[in-house]
């Protein structure tokens, strides 16, 4: 199901000020996406040596081909179409402090392969070669905050990665920057209170990924008006304060995990330590090669994927959109093959709430491995079985489940590629001893990472943000 085909009415919680704003963008955004041959697309082209698809003025992004091999797992290589885009691009985020409100300046922002085309991004998205106007459109707005010193505070500025499975090597500087005047939004451009903009992450396909992982970013409580909201708020119809274990509450459990005011089960020495050790225990290599004649892939005037169906496709589109620098464009998407999960696993352990992370190993990070959420997998490409701790999180009763929504991910260079995001509290049957690969660590812990990049994968960061909608 779709995050279109799943959408909710907005909440009661959320101001009628931004609701009627997003309604009017809504209304104003014509996006029509077409189906287009990869042979027959405008200022793309195939190159003669190798096969692989490139932009005509060099920049952008292309698409080649990559051969995998790896100790971990259970394939030991394996070749793949894979989006390289070495250039590094912005996801700012402007925020102000008014009354002892935080706000986040966002904008509504359609991107083609959004599946229901409008969707809250931070206040500047932008590849460099966007805002460098290599499109010859229009400006980047508010792009002066992040890139001219002096401009505004600046309190997040960290290179994170992008979905490993897919791009190479890709990463974007996500920045926060605060500013003490008055900016002004208007048009496409709102400020939301930062609690508001939390509560819009419990609706399907409405806070788009970059501003997932922006978010993520910020500390715990960083800004005053910020702390978590009192007991007994209902999430998904799911009580938060529904069950106890040892007199303490999830939602207490949770606030003191995002507090880093209770006992950890590891200290940071200890995760870092069982990280490093994860990322020694297996080698993975990856090594550019040819898209012509990808060994497993099937390249044809539709676009190019493998002739079993799995994993995911290379198709090309037409693009016209309002609202944008450019109007109208064609450009190649990945399109996955059906939608996957991220689900994050919490127990309560001492009375603070811990979440399992998985290292894992992804062909296109830097570093080959980061730290993930519990699960995350796509059913329709896993024919072998589902990952450990799929069956707890899929089969849970609904009273464990504190989250559960569909969510995009990066609509600007993925085809209607959503995941179903779940936070779920674990069972007695999950041991607290963790397997190998696995390790119990709490938000604060998790929160302090972020303050570096390319330990958390963008899953996880997703999961992390959609964690604070809880509280």
């Amino acid at each position: 199901m779709t995050a279109a085909e799943r959408a909710e009415p907005w909440p009661a919680d959320v101001s009628s000020r931004v609701a009627g704003w997003f309604a009017r963008c809504a209304a104003e955004t014509s996006c029509r996406v077409q189906r287009v041959p990869l042979t027959e697309l405008r200022n793309w082209s195939f190159d003669a040596g190798t096969g692989n698809l490139r932009h005509d003025s060099g920049r952008f992004f292309s698409v080649e081909g990559l051969l995998v091999r790896t100790s971990y797992g259970a394939v030991p290589h394996w070749h793949q179409p894979v989006i390289r885009q070495p250039e590094i691009g912005i996801l700012g985020m402007l925020v102000k402090v008014a009354g002892g409100v935080p706000y986040c300046l966002v904008q509504a922002k359609a991107e083609p392969g959004n599946s229901n085309t409008l969707q809250l991004s931070p206040t500047v998205q932008a590849t460099r070669s966007n805002y460098m106007r290599v499109h010859r459109g229009a400006g980047t707005r508010y792009l002066e905050y992040f890139t001219r010193p002096g401009a505004g505070e600046v309190l997040v500025d960290v290179l994170q990665s992008e979905q490993g499975s897919w791009f190479l090597g890709k990463r974007n500087r996500n920045m926060v920057v605060r500013v003490g005047a008055d900016v002004p939004a208007g048009g496409r451009h709102q400020w939301i209170a930062l609690a508001e903009l939390r509560r819009l992450l419990r609706l399907d396909g409405l806070v788009n990924m970059d501003t997932r992982t922006v978010l993520a970013c910020l500390p715990a409580g960083f800004f005053p008006g910020s702390a978590p909201a009192p007991a007994g708020t209902t999430v998904t119809g799911t009580t938060v304060t529904g069950t106890t274990v040892t007199g303490t509450t999830m939602a207490e459990a949770l606030r003191r995990s995002a507090a880093g005011t209770g006992p950890a089960r590891h200290d940071d020495v200890a995760v870092l330590s069982w990280f490093t050790t994860a990322k020694s225990r297996h080698e993975l290599s990856a090594t550019r090669v040819p898209l012509r004649g990808l060994p497993g892939w099937h390249q044809h005037a539709d676009g190019i994927e493998r002739p079993d169906g799995r994993f995911f496709s290379v198709i090309g589109v037409d693009v016209r959109v309002d609202g944008r620098e450019v109007l109208g464009w064609q450009q190649p998407l990945l399109h996955p093959r059906g939608p996957g999960v991220a689900a994050f696993l919490l127990r309560r352990i001492a009375g603070v709430a811990h979440i399992l992370v998985h290292a894992r190993f992804q062909a296109g990070l830097l570093d080959a491995m980061e730290m993930g959420p519990t699960v995350q997998f796509t059913p329709q490409s896993h024919p072998a079985g589902p990952p450990p701790f799929a069956d707890e999180v899929l089969t849970a009763p609904p009273e464990r489940v504190l989250y559960d929504t569909v969510l995009a991910e990066e609509g600007g260079r993925f085809y209607r590629s959503d995941n179903r995001y779940l936070v779920v509290e674990a069972s007695d049957d999950v041991p607290a001893d963790e397997p190998e690969g696995f390790c119990w660590v709490t938000v604060a812990q998790l929160t302090a990472l972020l303050r570096h990049g390319y330990y958390l994968n963008v899953e996880a960061r997703s999961l992390l943000a959609c964690l604070h909608s809880l509280f």
